[in-house]
């Protein structure tokens, strides 16, 4: 099939979505790709929702998402479905829920094609923590790549998640072929720090850090956090990584960004103790993988090769959206999309939910 995904991450900046061709077993070739960004009056009524689960302020975020989406989706062509993750406000899976906001029905009726959705709560309803959802994914990449040894995929979007990998696992399902987790803060603290502190959206390149020197004090300070020792599998929400920019307040501008970036890349490695071996190499997507501080202190702190993932021929920007146009493809062939390993779930679980053009319609036909 040809499936079209896309992916809104905690960072909000905006929506990515790509075409690929698969089976839901194994990738077959890349399509087209495509970005929006959410412009300022936009992130604000996301922002202004993130952590409620209910209420105006979440109806108005779920308007944004269908609308924005919607704008880029329809500018695809010969796609036979498509995988929508939507926008996460809150997620509490030790409480049994998540939330993401915009509606599968309305998709497929505006794009006239089926739409797989709402990826996140059966996964939460099996005991899982509903996070992270691309290993499945990265399982495939490691068979396109041509992978031979245990490799890592590490995403750095606002907040980290690694993927260990184990390449000769011939299902993404069987137990010991995966070990995913949420890391910890990736580039929320910094993007939070440069909004306030210089009025721009993000450390460019990771200029500001590498011309600073970071706290190392801070740094054990912010990893002595019990998230930081617990067994995965583990979640994070956006919101628990907000307070970590209050920790550098006494710093200057180049100290507060490197400490906030060797946090990041901390986080990584201490990550790296729960992995059953040491990968070969860690590859990373999101937009972490162009903060040259990030990068350099993962580098130097792991002692292991750190490379994006462009170096092995995938898409960096793309990784995710092109993960949840493969769990599409999954749902659709009956296959799990998570297991034990990654999110810690009771058995292998097939999230999403199919929305056809027409349904939402017919549903309300069929009460009256």
């Amino acid at each position: 099939m040809r499936v079209l995904g896309c992916m809104s991450g905690t960072s909000l900046d905006g929506i990515d979505a790509a075409v690929i061709e698969t089976d839901g077993h194994s990738i077959h070739g890349f399509g087209p790709s495509g970005y929006r960004p959410y412009t300022p009056e936009e992130r604000q009524v996301l922002r202004a929702a993130l952590g409620q689960w209910d209420g105006a302020a979440v109806e108005a975020a779920a308007r944004v998402v269908e609308a924005a989406h919607i704008e880029l989706l329809g500018q695809f062509a010969e796609v036979n479905i498509v995988g929508f993750h939507g926008q996460t406000l809150a997620h509490a899976p030790d409480e049994g829920r998540t939330l993401q906001v915009g509606s599968g029905e309305v998709l497929a009726d505006a794009l006239g094609l089926p739409v797989v959705w709402d990826f996140r709560s059966e996964d939460v309803a099996t005991g899982g923590q509903g996070a992270p959802l691309a290993p499945f994914y990265h399982h495939a990449c490691a068979g396109w790549i041509g992978a031979k040894a245990p490799l890592a995929f590490l995403n750095l979007g606002g907040i980290g998640n690694l993927t260990w990998c184990d390449p000769a696992a011939g299902d993404p399902a069987e137990p010991g072929a995966l070990i995913a987790f949420d890391t910890g803060p990736a580039n929320a603290p910094v993007d939070e720090l440069m909004q306030a502190r210089q009025g721009v959206s993000h450390d460019a390149d990771g200029v500001l850090a590498l011309s600073g020197t970071a706290s190392e004090a801070l740094v054990e300070e912010a990893l002595a956090h019990p998230f930081y020792r617990k067994v995965p599998p583990k979640s994070l929400d956006r919101l628990d990584v907000t307070g970590l920019v209050e920790t550098v307040l006494h710093l200057g501008d180049a100290d507060a960004a490197a400490t906030l970036a060797a946090i990041s890349a901390s986080a990584v490695v201490r990550g790296l103790e729960h992995c059953p071996t040491l990968p070969a190499a860690i590859l990373v997507s999101g937009g972490g993988r162009r903060n040259g501080a990030i990068m350099a202190m993962l580098a130097e702190r792991s002692g292991l090769p750190v490379a994006p993932v462009e170096d092995r021929g995938l898409d960096g920007d793309m990784l995710e959206a092109q993960a949840f146009a493969f769990l599409a493809a999954r749902v659709m062939a009956g296959l799990p999309t998570s297991a034990p390993g990654t999110t810690g779930v009771w058995w292998p679980v097939r999230g999403g939910r199919l929305a056809r053009p027409g349904q939402e319609l017919e549903l309300r036909n069929a009460a009256l």
